[in-house]
């Protein structure tokens, strides 16, 4: 009988052990905007010589003009607020598609566009993001920059549409120290085939310059995602031919039921080990795959080259739920101090439309979540997905054409990674909306041992 009642106690202690590790304890997450109205398609960074110094930034879709911009100096337990961007800043009349990106030597570079014209903008803040300054105007028929720090440069890529098809550029500047940089290059463009959208920019070790994109930017369909190498950077090179990275059977307007406004796209996203650690030069493409067209069954996808795109690893999927619901618009970030990678993403797993905490409304496979995985061993294996939000999240109760927006970003500096995401379970207690309405940014800061 005791060595019955022993073994009984032995296997309650394991199942609360084995759930223990399965369900870690949900991180902080900060109320970083705290506005009304709805803040979507959110960028965040965390500065490298102040790890405490977190920025976010959000769109505001209901207003003609305007970015959220949200500054911490304290690790997120307090947040300044304003409003950059309005009608008569000197930064333009911003709309849209903005993206943040901190160098080594405290510089945060902003890129993003106006009402105006497509011209591409980049604006720097040597304050811990408290004030930008316009550095650099474009001209182009732009869509989706996305910006990059490397080691002793800044560079951003774009999607230029002088006519019906997007041809990708980027260029770059020389960056020396705080506040001192050098003039933006002339737009180079990627040789075909260089035609897509929806793409991000990555820096390498010695300066190369690694571009992503996909080829289809309007429809339901299938696409194709390229990565294109400058291998000198500021150099006179220029881009290379486009190598196939992956094929996506998602398109460039893909709608699913947490997204049924906006739609999504594949989203790929690259991070370049800069560490100096076991997989210097290493660069990881993040992408999303459908697992059949129009399922809505998709997910996060990684590969990683260690020739500067020349060739990439077979794809891995990320998210380990057992479920057909989706995953989408994932952000990937890389620790410069360890070379640990970070990948988090909007996640329906817990909507299967039978109640619970994962589903608000009795629809399965539209209510979301943040969820996330790392790995500390260059790709060779990943953690179990954890969850990072602490509410459940809706994009039809929010009210807005625009749903979360056509992205989410992510840092990851010093141990620490920060996922931001829209988020209107008002969780922490403080959207001016209440619950299930409009969208506030959110972040949390998440500890990878």
């Amino acid at each position: 009988m005791r060595v019955r009642f022993l073994v009984l106690a032995f296997l309650v202690a394991l199942a609360t052990a084995s759930v223990a590790a399965a369900d870690p304890p949900l991180p902080p997450n900060f109320d970083s905007s705290v506005m009304p109205g709805n803040e979507a398609e959110d960028a965040i960074a965390v500065n490298p010589t102040n790890p405490a110094n977190v920025v976010t930034m959000s769109t505001l879709p209901e207003v003609v003009a305007g970015l959220s911009v949200n500054v911490s100096f304290n690790s997120g337990s307090s947040w300044s607020h304003h409003v950059i961007g309005a009608a008569g800043d000197p930064l333009g009349e911003i709309c849209c598609d903005q993206q943040l990106a901190w160098d080594r030597f405290g510089n945060l570079w902003m890129t993003y566009l106006v009402n105006t014209d497509g011209n591409i903008k980049v604006a720097l803040s040597t304050n811990g993001g408290v004030s930008f300054t316009k550095v650099a105007d474009v001209a182009a028929s732009g869509d989706q920059p996305s910006i990059a720090a490397g080691p002793n440069s800044v560079w951003v890529s774009f999607s230029d549409f002088p006519s019906k098809q997007a041809q990708v550029k980027a260029f770059g500047a020389p960056v020396t120290g705080l506040g001192q940089f050098g003039s933006f290059s002339a737009p180079e463009g990627v040789p075909s085939p260089g035609n897509g959208d929806y793409g991000d920019t990555a820096v390498g070790p010695a300066g190369q310059v690694l571009v992503t994109y996909q080829d289809r930017t309007g429809g339901q369909a299938e696409s194709h995602i390229y990565t294109a190498l400058d291998p000198d950077g500021l150099g006179p090179a220029g881009f290379r031919t486009p190598r196939l990275a992956a094929h996506s059977r998602v398109g460039g307007f893909d709608y699913i039921p947490a997204q049924p406004d906006r739609s999504i796209d594949a989203e790929a996203n690259l991070a370049w080990d800069r560490s100096g650690g076991a997989h210097n030069g290493r660069v990881y493409l993040v992408w999303t795959q459908e697992f059949q067209n129009e399922s809505n069954n998709t997910d996060i996808m990684l590969q990683h080259s260690d020739d500067n795109g020349a060739s990439w690893s077979p794809a891995v999927k990320l998210n380990d739920d057992h479920t057909a619901n989706s995953q989408f618009n994932p952000a990937i970030a890389l620790d410069q101090t360890s070379g640990d990678v970070a990948v988090s993403w909007y996640d329906t797993r817990n909507d299967l439309g039978t109640g619970g905490s994962g589903d608000t409304d009795g629809v399965p496979n539209d209510d979301f979540q943040i969820w996330a995985t790392d790995s500390t061993n260059g790709g060779a294996s990943f953690a179990p997905n954890f969850r990072v939000s602490r509410g459940t999240s809706n994009a039809v109760d929010a009210n807005s054409f625009f749903d979360t927006g056509d992205y989410t970003h992510a840092a990851f500096v010093g141990g620490s990674f920060w996922p931001a995401w829209s988020d209107n379970s008002n969780s922490t207690g403080n959207n001016p909306n209440g619950t299930l309405h409009q969208f506030d940014l959110y972040a949390a800061k998440v500890s990878i041992p």
